[in-house]
């Protein structure tokens, strides 16, 4: 809440309290709802972070920490690194196998259930009060449980309810706040991962370098990351192919000599890419992270996205609820939309235009980022942070017409297929007609 009050502000603060009307409630404590705590914290609100979870907790995640997040981190925020990669091995589905290394970290390698942890606290730092343990049935803008237009109510499991003037949701990929609001997506990916705890000299061999593996299937891959002495491993591929996903994880393990070791976790997880014209607000609800379907569509790159949508949640959230009547709240939350499609969406964008082409041709960016030096250019300057998928599209006309006459490519093959299919009769016609 403001620092400076009319009367009537301070008539309104005294029925709050009474009420305990949150100004911001986010629901879920991962990257995206830390972030989005902090954001309206420390602009001295009254916020409510809740996480059905108890801290700290395990998430299917590949962990790494690329430019985009460590900007995005809240000021003061000292990274948890278990390692910090200065070289990336590709191969393509085991094949042609190629190392690149940099003098200059790329990115750094962090466990999940600290980096949240530490996102938690410093939202609590912020003044972002926290109850773990807790989860949301569902939301209501409308009916007996909200006593005005301004308030929305938090209807936990066990029927305890909570008042609010906006609402976060940041509750992950299946996320009841999501439905809520009328998420829509297009592109779900199933994420297999092992925790393999590893001898002390393997863990040296993996010290500071990561394993790319582009996989079997259209759009799959693999990876390595080394965390101290556990190797995270994992691979992700379009839904629908569960056991052909579950084979490869398999066979990569084996392939790297790994499938004598006992993994200390096994998990598996979904990861869901909004529709374009996916909604991220429904009154004065928001959605961000994954609980918006904001991920990058080729990596599946997510935290930078949830760290980034958070914040700009936050901070939009605090908007709304200082709006007066549903039009300023609309007017706010569309606001929030533009600078979410401003920013990340042009990213997804141009990451839906990479995953359809690395689909039809993963060794034509094998090639490119282990033989030419401009790609293995951009990839280093994408992973620090000095530019983005969209900027580097944006800004790099070279970028854009190499995008868009790779794009041409499968609409040019397949007219000639189909003229070669529509002509094969004629031909065959007329050589019976000239025998």
């Amino acid at each position: 809440m403001s620092s400076e009050n009319s009367p009537a502000d301070d008539e309104n603060s005294s029925a709050d309290d009474a009420r305990q009307v949150w100004d911001v409630v986010v629901v879920g404590a991962g990257p995206a709802g830390a972030s989005a705590a902090y954001a309206a914290a420390v602009t001295g609100r009254r916020v409510l972070l809740l996480e059905k979870a108890e801290l700290p907790r395990y998430k299917t995640c590949g962990g790494g920490i690329i430019g985009p997040s460590r900007d995005a981190l809240p000021p003061g925020f000292e990274l948890p690194f278990r390692d910090r990669v200065h070289a990336v091995t590709f191969s393509n589905n085991g094949r042609f196998t190629r190392t690149r290394r940099s003098r200059q970290m790329l990115f750094g390698l962090i466990n999940r259930p600290e980096f949240d942890q530490q996102l938690v606290e410093h939202a609590q730092k912020a003044g972002a009060e926290l109850r773990t343990g807790v989860a949301v049935q569902r939301v209501e803008q409308h009916g007996s449980a909200v006593p005005d237009r301004r308030t929305v109510a938090v209807v936990l499991q066990g029927g305890e309810t909570l008042l609010a003037r906006a609402v976060v949701g940041a509750d992950g990929s299946a996320s009841r706040i999501g439905a809520h609001v009328g998420v829509k997506l297009d592109q779900v990916d199933l994420g297999l991962e092992a925790e393999i705890p590893v001898p002390e000299t393997v863990a040296e061999d993996w010290k500071g370098r990561v394993l790319i593996d582009w996989g079997p299937m259209p759009g799959s891959y693999g990876w390595v990351f080394p965390k101290g002495d556990t190797l995270t491993v994992g691979v992700i591929s379009a839904r629908g192919e569960g056991a052909a996903t579950k084979r490869y994880l398999e066979d990569f393990i084996g392939r790297l000599g790994l499938a004598g070791f006992e993994p200390s976790i096994s998990s598996g997880h979904l990861t869901r890419c909004r529709a374009d014209d996916s909604p991220l607000s429904r009154g004065r609800v928001l959605v961000c992270g994954d609980a918006a379907g904001l991920l990058e569509p080729w990596t599946r790159e997510g935290i930078s996205f949830a760290l980034r949508s958070g914040r700009l949640a936050g901070e939009w959230a605090v908007r709304i609820g200082e709006a007066h009547d549903a039009v300023d709240a609309r007017r706010q939350a569309l606001n929030y939309a533009f600078a979410i499609k401003a920013g990340l969406g042009v990213e997804m964008s141009v990451g839906k235009r990479l995953l359809a082409l690395f689909e039809r041709r993963p060794g034509l960016f094998h090639a490119g980022l282990t033989g030419l030096r401009p790609v293995w250019r951009a990839f280093t300057d994408i992973t620090r942070g000095r530019t983005t998928l969209g900027e580097l599209v944006r800004s790099h006309p070279m970028a854009q017409r190499a995008l868009t006459a790779l794009d041409r490519r499968p609409e040019e093959a397949e007219r000639a297929e189909r003229v070669e299919r529509e002509s094969a009769p004629v031909a065959q016609e007329g050589g019976k007609s000239g025998t």
